[in-house]
């Protein structure tokens, strides 16, 4: 199955060149390129990809606000952030939006095609100098709660309460598998892999009681 991939850049060279990227493998397909961060979000809710490569810097919406856009109206599109910035300030802000890989701008020649492989399979992808820069001292990790959206902390919020997936799509007024698309969002950003363990988290963290 090829993968279905939109790029986002404000820069018409810049996305041709990410669009040549891509399109020179085999299984990959460029689905559409959107010039501002509003049309990154409308080209993502219509076009369903599988990836959205986000520039971070972008007019009318910048690439973050855009991501958590999307993140929001359809959690299943995975985002591969391009920047010229490696702050980690700048990282956690991408991934508590939605993004699922951070690249800097300047490597997205050579490493974009494995940063959409490795989204596609469920994981997550740094370039070489964005890791270096997370692995510094002063690179402290974010809380795990301000990785989620507002609307995956909902979800949180009613599975410690007990609610299945059918009373949590009622109550949010979304269909049954995007409920599951946001747990299964919400158990790989805190890492917990059971249901036991995430409701301790929730009363850990105050979001739920044991009454």
């Amino acid at each position: 199955m090829r993968v279905r991939i939109l790029i986002a850049d404000d820069h018409a060279m810049v996305a041709e060149g990410l669009r040549q990227v891509v399109a020179s493998e085999v299984d990959f397909e460029v689905v559409g390129v959107a010039a501002d961060g509003e049309a990154a979000v409308q080209s993502a809710i219509e076009l369903e990809p599988d990836i959205v490569v986000m520039d971070m810097a972008m007019p009318r919406m910048n690439g973050i606000e855009a991501t958590r856009a999307i993140h929001d109206r359809a959690p299943g599109i995975r985002v591969v952030m391009l920047s010229m910035y490696s702050n980690p300030e700048y990282v956690f802000r991408a991934l508590e939006a939605g993004a699922s890989a951070y690249l800097a701008k300047d490597s997205a020649s050579r490493e974009l095609v494995e940063a959409i492989r490795t989204v596609r399979s469920g994981r997550r992808y740094f370039s070489a100098q964005i890791a270096e820069s997370l692995a510094g001292r002063d690179a402290a990790p974010p809380d795990p709660l301000s990785m989620l959206s507002v609307r995956e902390g909902q979800v949180l919020r009613l599975l410690a309460d007990g609610k299945t997936t059918v009373d949590i799509a009622s109550a949010l007024e979304v269909s049954p598998k995007t409920v599951e698309t946001y747990r299964a969002r919400v158990y790989e950003k805190l890492d917990i892999h059971d249901l036991p363990s995430l409701v301790r988290f929730a009363i850990q963290r105050g979001l739920t009681s044991i009454d």
